[in-house]
C-alpha cells in the first residue's frame, strides 16, 4: 500500500509550488492507509466528520507531527469537539459559528487556525457566507473573536462550471482576501486561500491557493 500511495503523492507534490500545502482528505479512508500516506510524506490530513476523525486520531496518536484539518460542515453542537481535535478549521461559514468557536476556544485555552468559508456564486448545496458583502459587513465582529486565528478564506465552486468559470471563482476569492487584508484588521489575516480539490486544484493553484484539499486523486473513489 505504501508504494501505491507514494506514487500519486510524489506526482502531486512535484506539480505543486513549494508554497502550496497539500492536505490529504481522508474521509472514509482507513487509518492504515493514512499511515501509509504519512510514510510517503503527508503530514496534513483533512477530515469532514468529527466522530470518524476521532477514531483515526486515536489509532494514529503515535504520529505526533500530524496536523489535523477540519474541512466539513461544522454544526454548532460539534464546535467544542472540533476545537479539541483539530488545529485548523477551514469551514467557519457564518458569524454566529465564529463567535461560538471563539467563546469555546477561550474556555479551552486554545487558539485554532481558521478560514472563513465564502460562496462567490450562489450554491444551495454549499455552506459559507452567501454574499461577500455580508462577510465584509461582519468583519468588525469577526475581528473581536480574539481567540481565533483567522488566517484566510476557503471556497468550493458550485458543480457544473467549466474551467474558466471555476478559475473566475478562485480569482474572485483571492481578490476578496486582498480587499480584506488591505483593511488592516488587528485580528484578521488573509495569508491563506484554502481552495482546490482533486478535479480543480491546478486552477486553484493558478489563482493563488496556498492550501489544496485532495482526496480522490490520492486515494481513489470511496
Amino acid at each position: 500500500m505504501i508504494s501505491s500511495i507514494s506514487v500519486p503523492i510524489a506526482t502531486i507534490r512535484a506539480s505543486l509550488p513549494a508554497s502550496v500545502r497539500l492536505i490529504a482528505v481522508t474521509k472514509q479512508v482507513p487509518a492504515s492507509v493514512m499511515r501509509s500516506a504519512y510514510a510517503a510524506g503527508i503530514r496534513d490530513f483533512g477530515e469532514n466528520r468529527i466522530q470518524e476523525a476521532a477514531s483515526k486520531q486515536t489509532e494514529l496518536q503515535d504520529l505526533s507531527d500530524i496536523t489535523w484539518h477540519f474541512i466539513g460542515n461544522l454544526q454548532a453542537n460539534k464546535a467544542k469537539k472540533a476545537l479539541e481535535q483539530f488545529r485548523w478549521i477551514h469551514s467557519v461559514d457564518n458569524l454566529k459559528l465564529a463567535q461560538r468557536l471563539n467563546q469555546l476556544a477561550q474556555q479551552l485555552g486554545v487558539h485554532p487556525l481558521v478560514c472563513l468559508q465564502v460562496k462567490i456564486l450562489p450554491d444551495p448545496n454549499k455552506s459559507g457566507w452567501s454574499d461577500p458583502q455580508q462577510l465584509l459587513a461582519d468583519l468588525p465582529a469577526l475581528n473581536q473573536c480574539k481567540d481565533l486565528q483567522i488566517q484566510g478564506l476557503m471556497t468550493i465552486p458550485p458543480l457544473g462550471l467549466d474551467d474558466a468559470e471555476i478559475l473566475n471563482v478562485f480569482n474572485r476569492t483571492r481578490e476578496l482576501a486582498k480587499e480584506i487584508q488591505e483593511q488592516n484588521w488587528s485580528n484578521i489575516q488573509m495569508q491563506h486561500l484554502s481552495m482546490g480539490m482533486s478535479s480543480d486544484y491546478q486552477l486553484a493553484v493558478q489563482a493563488g491557493a496556498t492550501m489544496v484539499r485532495l482526496g480522490t486523486i490520492l486515494f481513489g473513489n470511496r
